[in-house]
């Protein structure tokens, strides 16, 4: 019979392998497991540390066991493409279908880069909000000035230093979301028509400022493990006329790449050399699986030119709509773009968050969802490579929540994306991280990215299980097709 660990570690095990434990799920803790199973906690332990080294189960530090994924599709190559010239950024209208399948609860919600509710902090915002409203209602009534609530930026500019970066809170600048602060900050140091350096693939909010704007996107390759490599950059640079950079250094979005502090000295520096200004993307930064949170540009070179745009849409809640700019060798002028813009943000959010960061809630918050999103990624790509057709690939993100899917040769992501649709799954195409995204014409058009930030339930599994059926189908079709 074995000892007592072993006998449960057994059980434990045909728990997993049967389903009743799907990937990424956390075990019972060990005292209530001890209690339940009317046995010692040391022998919980054994069988616990039993099943972690026979790997089935990860230890997460104050977080218990998790289940491991054990069904692994392949990794994305490294293999950079070759770099085409600037073009200017077009069809990005599909984007609002995912906003619009985002807000609807009808759809399984893969597409926008949305967490659930599940993931963020509701109790807490709920009342700090109600809070705010019962002490400050005589404030809620009129403009918050354009730069922002005092309260906030100062919350703000203390946490920029606890991470190295040394601001003014008169710098800080709040914003409608990071994507007005990105808006903001091309409108700054640019011109209808000038070329702007962004990575590939990039994240299609910001192709759509592009395109708004006038500019055309200089797209160059990315290592899907450590992001923009400096010499494609200066190559670029030498080459083409570049008015600015935009770079999400922190877990980019798609790919949830991080760029080496080294290789960020280096960016910094090469723009410097040219006066080209540098626009920081951080959405993430605060995301991180592993390890200290990484440092920003800004950072690591205080005194360039350098606009730091971050939000709080991905750890607090996207519909507070709040994101702030940090440069602060165009504060004024920023200050002034917001005002013409929509003349300010809403105080309530301000002032709610504001609360939250004082009090130390936010950072609370943060060390509860960090493994909460590396469980929903690992379970995700374990449910990719038992349910997607062979020959699928997807990212190995390093913090974030979005994975980004390759899929089989011969697969159209596009036609994809409106099958599933139709069954109420909302997905990217590959396509719209691309600057020019007609279907069928850009690159990534056999790639796809799935926001695993959703309700980790029998109805994922469904929809995961339909997107694999409908690759596959294609795959079927496509064969009979060239036999016929």
């Amino acid at each position: 019979m074995g000892f007592r660990y072993q006998q449960l570690a057994a059980e434990l095990q045909q728990q997993i392998e049967q389903g009743q434990y799907g990937c990424g799920d956390r075990l019972p803790g060990v005292r209530e497991l001890a209690k339940r199973r009317a046995v010692s906690v040391s022998t919980v332990v054994a069988s616990y540390r039993r099943l972690e080294a026979d790997g089935y189960l990860q230890a997460s530090s104050r977080s218990g066991y998790f289940v491991k994924p054990r069904y692994q599709p392949p990794a994305l190559s490294s293999t950079l493409q070759q770099v085409a010239g600037p073009v200017t950024v077009c069809s990005q209208q599909i984007a609002l279908s995912l906003s619009k399948a985002a807000a609807d609860p009808a759809y399984m919600r893969l597409g926008a880069a949305v967490p659930a509710a599940v993931y963020l902090p509701q109790h807490a915002l709920q009342k700090v909000l109600q809070q705010v409203i019962k002490t400050e209602p005589a404030r809620l009534m009129r403009y918050e000035a354009s730069r922002g609530a005092a309260e906030l930026r100062h919350e703000i500019a203390r946490r920029m230093a606890l991470q190295g970066a040394v601001v003014s809170q008169d710098d800080v600048i709040i914003t409608n979301g990071c994507q007005e602060a990105l808006m903001l900050s091309l409108k700054a140091v640019t011109q209808p028509g000038d070329v702007v350096v962004i990575e590939s693939p990039a994240f299609y909010g910001l192709l759509q400022a592009l395109e708004a704007a006038g500019l055309k996107a200089l797209a160059l390759p990315t290592d899907v493990q450590t992001g923009m490599a400096p010499d494609v950059l200066e190559q670029a640079l030498e080459q083409w006329p570049v008015k600015a950079c935009v770079l999400i250094a922190n877990y980019s979005n798609p790919l949830g790449s991080l760029i080496p502090d080294s290789n960020k000295k280096r960016i910094v520096q090469l723009l410097a050399k040219r006066g080209i200004a540098l626009i920081e993307d951080d959405t993430y930064g605060d995301l991180g699986f592993t390890g200290p949170r990484p440092g920003s540009f800004l950072a690591l070179a205080p005194k360039q030119d350098i606009f730091y745009c971050s939000t709080f849409s991905k750890t607090l809640s996207p519909d507070l709509r709040l994101g702030w700019v940090i440069a602060p060798k165009h504060t004024a002028k920023l200050e002034y773009l917001k005002f013409i813009s929509n003349i300010s943000t809403a105080a309530l959010p301000q002032l709610a968050v504001a609360k939250l960061l004082q009090s130390g809630q936010y950072e609370r918050h943060l060390r509860q969802v960090r493994p909460q999103y590396e469980a929903a990624v690992q379970r995700i790509s374990s449910s990719i490579g038992r349910l997607f057709p062979p020959g699928t690939r997807v990212s190995q993100p390093q913090g974030g929540f979005v994975l980004w899917v390759e899929l089989p040769q011969g697969t159209d992501a596009y036609l994809l994306t409106q099958q599933a649709l139709a069954e109420k799954i909302s997905i990217a195409p590959g396509t719209i991280f691309s600057p020019t995204a007609p279907a069928g014409k850009a690159r990534y058009g056999n790639f796809i990215r799935l926001n695993c930030a959703v309700a980790q339930d029998a109805r994922l599994e469904r929809a995961l299980q339909t997107l694999g059926q409908l690759c596959q189908q294609q795959l079927n079709q496509q064969r009979f097709n060239g036999t016929g």
